[in-house]
């Protein structure tokens, strides 16, 4: 019974780490959804002024990111920036980051887009954003972390979209909660950088693995009850198949049997 005892701890045990598992996979899935919910709700509205969703504080509300916003002003174009190793094409890209200087006198980054590797630590050629009064349209996106590798960039690049080091880089008063992907921008730059694509709608398999945990924790126990069930029978069937003892009359009857045999032996 000890034994069996252990083996329903460690079913318990396992059932615990399970559930642990299966809830934190119902967490991410819950995480992905709304993600999901808030790309379909501001992606494709319409665009609304950088002051509507930036306010004076320089703060992004979450629920705001992706939105459109229209910017009016124009490029700081010798302040360009390039993020380097970003994911494009089947290749480590360039992202292109333009401050631009909104008609309310604040800097906002924009992204224009992704050029190709060149030969170098640098893509052969940028093409040039447009001069003079603009009218640029963007998505909302929040700036990303420091890498925590510490790895650097060489003059004119950055590691990553971290604003508050980019803002370091740059003169004025840089909007640092948020930076834009582009959408449009009018009148358009010289040649063409690569777009940006939707972002997919896939919850991915965070659901199917919540419920994969919670039938191995079922497993487990169907596990321990097979083990257990095993044992029983097991020595059931030993002890069944050991001799009868024999009872102490019968064998008292077999002693006198044999001294009567030995007396009339004599």
């Amino acid at each position: 019974m000890g034994r069996w005892t252990v083996y329903v701890l460690v079913a318990i045990g396992f059932a615990i780490a399970c559930a642990f598992l299966s809830n934190w996979q119902f967490e991410r899935n819950e995480t992905r959804s709304e993600q999901i919910a808030l790309v379909e709700k501001n992606y494709d509205a319409d665009p609304v002024p950088l002051s509507d969703l930036i306010g004076p504080d320089g703060t992004l509300d979450p629920g705001d990111v992706w939105h459109p916003v229209v910017l009016n002003g124009e490029y700081i174009v010798e302040e360009q920036l390039l993020v380097r190793n970003r994911p494009h094409g089947g290749t480590a890209a360039f992202e292109v980051l333009v401050p631009f200087r909104d008609v309310d006198g604040r800097v906002f980054i924009v992204d224009r887009g992704w050029v190709p590797p060149g030969d170098g630590d640098s893509p052969d050629s940028v093409p040039a954003p447009p001069t003079g009064e603009v009218e640029v349209i963007v998505r909302l996106r929040p700036g990303e972390q420091l890498p925590a590798s510490g790895r650097g960039a060489p003059e004119g690049q950055v590691p990553t979209i971290n604003l508050p080091s980019i803002a370091e880089l740059v003169d004025g008063d840089v909007i640092t909660s948020a930076y834009g992907q582009i959408v449009s921008e009018d009148p358009p730059g010289e040649g063409t950088l690569g777009g940006f694509g939707s972002p997919t709608d896939d919850p991915g398999p965070h659901l199917s693995y919540a419920i994969q945990w919670i039938l191995f924790a079922l497993m487990g126990f169907i596990f321990i009850g097979y083990i257990i069930r095993t044992e029983i029978v097991k020595h059931r069937e030993e002890v069944e198949g050991m001799p009868a003892p024999v009872k102490k009359s019968r064998r008292r009857d077999r002693d006198a049997d044999v001294e009567d045999e030995l007396l009339d032996a004599r």
